[in-house]
C-alpha cells in the first residue's frame, strides 16, 4: 500500500492491527505510520466502513429517520447516535451520488419530462426540478429557492453536463419559464410541449421523495436538502429494476440483480474512496 502521506511505496505492513482489524502501515521514508483509512473520508471514523456505507445506503434508500437507524444498529451491536448519522449522509452521500451520476454519464433517452415540485426547508417552500426520460429513467434532479427563468437554465444546463446530448423533445407544464429556457439552452430545434396531462408520469414519480421527506418533517437547511435530494435520486434510479417500458422481470430476478447491483455499488465506494 503506498503512502497517503508522500505516496512513496516504501512502505511495510506492521503486526498490530486497528481496533476495527485495519491493517497498520509504516512509510520507510517518511517515517510515518497510516491504516487502510488513513487519507480516505473514513479517516478516524470509530465505526467500520461497511457499517458506513449501509448506514447511508439505508437512509437514502429507505423510510427512515436518522433516530430509526441508530436503534436498528444498536440491535446489531453498533451503538452510534443519530447526529452521527446524520453526519455521515453530509460526508459520504455527495461521494455516493457523485459515483453513480458517473456511471449513467450518457445513458438518459431522447424525450424528456419536466417538472418541479414542492419540498419545505427551514420553514420555506423549495423547489425540486426533476426530469425523466420515455422509459421513466432519471435525466437529473436539482433543488432550487426559485422557480423562475433562471432556476429553468441551471437545471437544463446541469442536465445537458450529466447526460452529453440535448433531447429531442421536452414535455413541461405550463410554467411560463420553460419555453425560452427550452429554446436558449437546449436549442430550437428541440421540440417542446407544454403540456399538464402528458406529464403524469412524472407527477406520479414525485411520490418517491415525498415519502421518504416526510418521516424528517423537513430539511433543517438548504445545503443537506439538496444533498438528500441529489442523491436519493441516483440512488433510486439505480436500483430501479425495469429500465425499459413494458419490460417484465420474475422475483427471482428481481431479487438477484438487486443483490448484484448492491455488491457492485459496495465495490464502486469502496474503490472510489
Amino acid at each position: 500500500m503506498n503512502c497517503p502521506y508522500g505516496a512513496s511505496a516504501t512502505t511495510r505492513e506492521q503486526p498490530q492491527k486497528t481496533t476495527l482489524g485495519y491493517r497498520r502501515f509504516r512509510c520507510s521514508a517518511c517515517k510515518h505510520r497510516f491504516n487502510e483509512r488513513t487519507g480516505t473520508p473514513f479517516n478516524f471514523l470509530e465505526s467500520p466502513t461497511d457499517s458506513v456505507l449501509l448506514v447511508v445506503l439505508w437512509r437514502l434508500r429507505y423510510k427512515l429517520s436518522l433516530r430509526d437507524l441508530a436503534e436498528m444498529f444498536l440491535e446489531r451491536g453498533w451503538e452510534f447516535t443519530h447526529e452521527a448519522v446524520r453526519e455521515w449522509e453530509t460526508r459520504f452521500a455527495p461521494l455516493m451520488a457523485e459515483q453513480l451520476r458517473a456511471k449513467r454519464r450518457g445513458q438518459a433517452g431522447r424525450s424528456w419530462y419536466v417538472d418541479e415540485t414542492y419540498l419545505k426547508v427551514h420553514g420555506k417552500w423549495c423547489y425540486l426540478y426533476r426530469s425523466l426520460d420515455e422509459d421513466g429513467n432519471l435525466v437529473d434532479s436539482r433543488l432550487s429557492k426559485k422557480r423562475d427563468m433562471e432556476a429553468a437554465q441551471r437545471f437544463f444546463k446541469q442536465a445537458l453536463t450529466i447526460v452529453g446530448h440535448a433531447p429531442e423533445r421536452v414535455t413541461t407544464d405550463g410554467n411560463t419559464s420553460y419555453p425560452r429556457a427550452v429554446r436558449e439552452i437546449l436549442g430550437s430545434s428541440v421540440q417542446h410541449r407544454p403540456n399538464t396531462y402528458l406529464n403524469n408520469l412524472l407527477e406520479q414519480d414525485h411520490r418517491g421523495v415525498k415519502q421518504c421527506y416526510y418521516p424528517m418533517r423537513g430539511f433543517g437547511n438548504f445545503k443537506s436538502a439538496a444533498c438528500f435530494c441529489c442523491a436519493f435520486d441516483e440512488l433510486r434510479n439505480y436500483f430501479r429494476l425495469r429500465h425499459a417500458t413494458g419490460k417484465t422481470m420474475s422475483l427471482a430476478e428481481q431479487r438477484q440483480l438487486f443483490r448484484e447491483r448492491l455488491a457492485a455499488l459496495q465495490l464502486l465506494m469502496r474503490m472510489a474512496l
